[in-house]
């Protein structure tokens, strides 16, 4: 049996991973530290569990990982922490704010003989799966071009504070569609332009933009990450699309469409009801086989860094209303 941990209930996404792990015959949720113990105390009680006053307290039970959902800014520290304790990291997106950190916090992992692995559920999702299968068998040639969205809704609260999440929309949701990017087609990016304002939201972050992107191979692609999903009438929280051309085909792949349309007098608008795949469970699954299998990270921490280098490039770019080289410096 695995023994988790989740340190901060300040993500929207700790939830569903908690709930996952309680329906995994395989694992089970020990306990659950938050720097906000109101919140943490109500998410133990609804998941039956142990909350913990401190971090370290939780780190000091039998545990064999944790899964960090804290604020952006704050998953270095909390890294370093579960590090020294010698406990599994399964961290949010993005890996962190700056390359520093990413970096620093891979080392620590490494030196500690701790495996840290990068939230992307996409990667499990049926549809992006099959679409990475297609495109390893070359049944589209060679891919010349990806144009891919991750549109959402503005979800408020520490994601528009630049010093706790790092950034706006560009941070938010550049990395998921990134990192699938180079999931399909096996290259790094080598530049990036981007073009990044607020647009529909009064809030100091950034809340849409456009990227443009070259991999090492010359494929380009093109990313829209904005907040531009209206919040009380659009039926869904977002989308993750994508459309790839190659020399021999065209892929559409849409990773949320396994839905039912249900248009609700009562509620007076349409919602979208998912009957397909659970990617938190395919992340948690995947977590839990790591620790059990001594196994490397399926999704490593450098992972993590390249998805998060290419957002911080694409803030570097508005900045200097010019392409962005990478690695950075």
């Amino acid at each position: 049996m695995v023994k988790l941990g989740i340190m901060s209930f300040a993500h929207m996404h700790a939830a569903s991973y908690a709930d996952c792990i309680s329906k995994l015959e395989g694992a089970i949720l020990t306990g659950i530290a938050d720097d906000n113990p109101a919140r943490g105390r109500k998410m133990a009680r609804k998941f039956r569990t142990k909350f913990f006053n401190s971090y370290k307290a939780l780190l000091d039970e039998d545990i064999d990982g944790v899964i960090i959902t804290s604020e952006n800014s704050r998953h270095r520290k909390l890294v370093e922490l579960a590090a020294s304790c010698k406990r599994h990291i399964l961290c949010e997106k993005p890996l962190a704010t700056s390359i520093k950190d990413a970096q620093e916090m891979i080392d620590i992992c490494r030196a500690n003989g701790v495996k840290l692995q990068t939230a992307f559920p996409c990667r499990f999702a049926t549809p992006a799966i099959r679409a990475r299968a297609i495109i390893n068998e070359g049944r589209l040639g060679k891919v010349l071009a990806i144009n891919g969205t991750n549109h959402g809704k503005m979800p408020g609260g520490w994601f528009i504070d630049k010093k706790k999440s790092g950034g706006g929309a560009v941070m938010d949701h550049t990395v998921h569609v990134v990192d699938l990017m180079r999931w399909f087609i096996k290259q790094e990016v080598v530049s990036v332009y981007a073009e990044i304002d607020t647009r529909f939201y009064n809030i100091k972050a950034d809340d849409c933009g456009i990227l443009t992107m070259e991999f090492g191979d010359g494929t380009f692609a093109t990313l829209d990450p904005s907040w531009s999903r209206p919040s009380k009438s659009f039926p869904a929280w977002g989308d993750v699309t994508m459309e790839i051309i190659g020399t021999e085909g065209v892929l559409d792949l849409d990773i949320f469409n396994q839905k039912f349309s249900l248009f609700s007098e009562k509620e007076g608008k349409e919602s979208w009801v998912n009957w397909g795949d659970n990617m938190d469970m395919g992340l948690m699954e995947d977590f839990v086989n790591m620790i059990e299998e001594e196994r490397e990270p399926s999704i490593t921490g450098e992972d993590g860094l390249k998805s998060t280098e290419v957002a911080l490039a694409a803030y570097l770019s508005a900045k200097r209303k010019e392409s962005v080289r990478l690695p950075l410096e």
